[in-house]
């Protein structure tokens, strides 16, 4: 059968408020909701929920009273074909391979060659999947890093769905503590994590940058991975400084190619140094060391 699908797009704490709001209003009903990020740089999300054409608008009034009347006037509607959605999804999030690290879903299980760290993540709320090219940045300098010198105490500032600290923890066997500002990203990072099975070595932990007391507990650290933007890392410069070990690494990502030069000074007035840039399409991940 054809559906129907209401939409609209926003900012990511809106668009996060409107998908629990959705959640909760068609919870009885069964209709789908779906968060994703459309646009990184803009920090844009679209927020969806699914319904059987034949009976779309009787839930209209319903989708624009949980939205609210201040995004009531950014809903949008489309006509989907009867298709099998999730197997077009599984299809095109083909398995990323990073160094040794190969990051799959459950689909491509099949794909994992002998000497692989296999990181399996699904499809699902927003938080990433390890299909972006600044995560395949993080996990190729990673894997550098550790072939070098191998990190005893490390942090994931940011961790999203988990990924980085996942692929720590599996190549160097050693404490992982993952942290994010946002509950929900944590709840799923839990999950993979246990999915994974590393949550021997991977504690997750909701964190607005530094300031935990897990963080504060486990500092310094010697290696200090965030995949995040590159505003909120130009403001952490010196709590990152704070937070390393001498002659502590730290890997950074989420920053686009003519935003390199402006992360790199703030952090080098922290005595933090360019030791290697990686560059996947439009973005950059950067090495620096003490």
């Amino acid at each position: 059968m054809s559906q129907s699908r209401y939409f609209l797009r926003a900012g990511k704490a809106e668009a996060e408020a409107v998908y629990e709001a959705l959640d909760m209003a068609f919870e009885e009903h069964g209709s789908p909701v779906a968060i994703s990020e459309i646009d990184e740089a803009r920090g844009l999300f679209e927020v969806s929920a699914y319904f059987d054409a034949a009976d779309a608008h009787a839930w209209e009034g319903t989708f624009a009273e949980a939205v609210g009347p201040a995004l009531a006037g950014r809903i949008e509607r489309e006509e989907l074909p009867d298709k099998d959605w999730m197997a077009d999804v599984l299809k095109a999030l083909k398995p990323v391979r990073a160094g040794r690290f190969l990051v799959h879903g459950a689909h491509d299980r099949d794909k994992i060659a002998a000497n692989d760290l296999s990181i399996e993540i699904e499809a699902g709320q927003a938080f990433g999947t390890g299909h972006h090219g600044t995560t395949a940045g993080c996990l190729t300098m990673i894997g550098e890093i550790a072939a070098r010198r191998r990190p005893r105490n490390a942090l994931d500032l940011g961790t999203g769905s988990a990924v980085l600290a996942i692929g720590l923890a599996k190549l160097a066997r050693v404490p992982v503590l993952a942290t994010d500002i946002d509950p929900v990203a944590v709840r799923v990072a839990k999950a993979n994590v246990v999915a994974n099975g590393v949550a021997p070595f991977v504690t997750s932990v909701t964190a607005v940058g530094f300031a935990a007391p897990g963080i504060r507990a486990r500092a310094p650290f010697d290696l200090i991975v965030a995949n995040i933007l590159a505003g909120p890392l130009m403001r952490l410069a010196p709590q990152f400084a704070r937070h390393l070990a001498r002659r502590g690494d730290i890997v950074l990502s989420g920053i686009l190619v003519s935003q390199r030069d402006a992360v790199l000074a703030a952090f080098r007035t922290q005595r933090l140094f360019h030791r290697r840039t990686l560059v996947i399409g439009d973005w950059v991940t950067l090495h620096l060391a003490r």
